[in-house]
């Protein structure tokens, strides 16, 4: 194996122990802390050494798979059954389920990630509000190609579990953003494609 290789391997794994571990939830951020290990990050970037996303996403999936096979059928049907919860409450925003709770690699540390779709962020705010639900925002900027968009990120919690909803406009309901591990297309469910999953799936 090439050096290069090796070294993009190393640190793909210890960004993937950082993400299943120690709850690091962005990929970027994982791998950068990860990259210390083995030298300067812009060494190692400019030598192609950082991995890509699904490289890192492949080593999270493998720890799961090791150290919590018998428990993660239990785990991802309870954020599934709570992801659907949230979903039907949010229902005049249009939510589809994307990240982990969707693709089934789910850690003790995960998320639940939402996309919603309204005419203003302060619309979702009423909605909680009137439900007396409590919530914190957060503006991300997130990049795109060479330019810069901010959404508004809203965070519920429940027994421990953050629910972080993305609110996109309602306009850009059709537009599918790309995945961050495949740079396709994301893959997301509504609360119909999600009831189906679950059936599927079925209770362990």
């Amino acid at each position: 194996m090439a050096k290069v290789d090796r070294i993009r391997q190393l640190i793909a794994k210890e960004a993937a122990r950082l993400m299943f571990e120690e709850g690091v939830k962005e990929y970027l951020d994982a791998k950068r802390k990860a990259a210390r290990r083995f030298g300067p990050e812009k060494a190692l970037s400019l030598g192609s050494h950082l991995p890509a996303n699904w490289q890192i996403h492949a080593e999270v999936q493998r720890l799961i798979n090791i150290h919590d096979e018998k428990v993660l059928p239990a785990r991802l049907m309870h954020f599934r059954l709570m992801a659907l919860r949230y979903m039907e409450l949010l229902e005049q925003f249009h939510p589809y389920l994307v990240g982990s709770v969707l693709s089934g690699a789910v850690t003790e540390r995960s998320d639940i990630d939402l996309h919603l779709f309204a005419d203003s962020t302060e619309q979702v705010e009423a909605f909680l509000l009137s439900k007396r639900i409590s919530f914190e925002e957060e503006l991300v900027t997130i990049r795109h190609g060479g330019e810069f968009f901010e959404y508004p990120h809203i965070y519920l919690e429940e027994d421990g579990v953050v629910i972080e909803c993305t609110v996109y406009p309602s306009e850009d309901i059709h537009r599918i953003p790309k995945s961050s591990i495949t740079g396709k297309p994301m893959e997301r469910a509504d609360a119909r494609k999600l009831k189906k999953i679950i059936a599927d799936t079925g209770l362990p």
